[in-house]
């Protein structure tokens, strides 16, 4: 089935299957018109996904998986600060800001705190999207605050957006 650059594609509503991602983030353009400079994959991106609900981890992981980025998920705060702390190179980072054993913005503090991490981007992404905890975020220097449920295509175009800012 070719995709219409035209119409939009909503339907992220089976995380199981990738090719309905494949799909929405294709209306950019058809793949024929898709260059390997135009894909982050030829870079080899690492993404660090922090969320504690299985559920939209499984969609985030599914979503950049789709479209070549290599993913690496935690389901919680502590397990996303051993990551962070470790030697081991991430491009982006994604984190839920309400998560046990530490807050998305704990983690986020602690990245800009390391020297290898502090011009890292970090996305948060959160349910809660009050103003208090957007200003907090970007006072500890979130590169991106996004509210829960996400638009996976404006997500995707974000992501891209800061890496090559990066």
């Amino acid at each position: 089935m070719g995709v219409n650059p035209r119409k939009p594609l909503i339907r992220l509503t089976l995380p199981g299957n990738p090719s309905y991602v494949r799909r929405a983030f294709l209306t950019c353009g058809t793949e024929q018109d898709r260059t390997p400079e135009d894909s982050l994959a030829e870079r080899n991106m690492r993404v660090l996904v922090a969320e504690d609900e299985p559920h939209i981890r499984r969609v985030l992981i599914t979503l950049l998986e789709a479209v070549g980025f290599e993913v690496e998920a935690v389901p919680d705060g502590t397990a996303a600060l051993e990551r962070i702390e470790s030697p081991e190179a991430f491009d982006i980072v994604l984190v839920d800001i309400m998560m046990p054993g530490a807050t998305g913005l704990q983690v986020l503090e602690r990245a800009r705190a390391l020297d290898h991490r502090a011009s890292t981007p970090v996305v948060i992404l959160t349910a809660k999207g009050q103003d208090v905890d957007r200003e907090a975020a970007f006072e500890l220097g979130a590169s991106d605050f996004i509210t829960k449920p996400f638009s996976p295509k404006k997500l995707l175009a974000q992501i891209h957006k800061l890496l090559d800012r990066a």
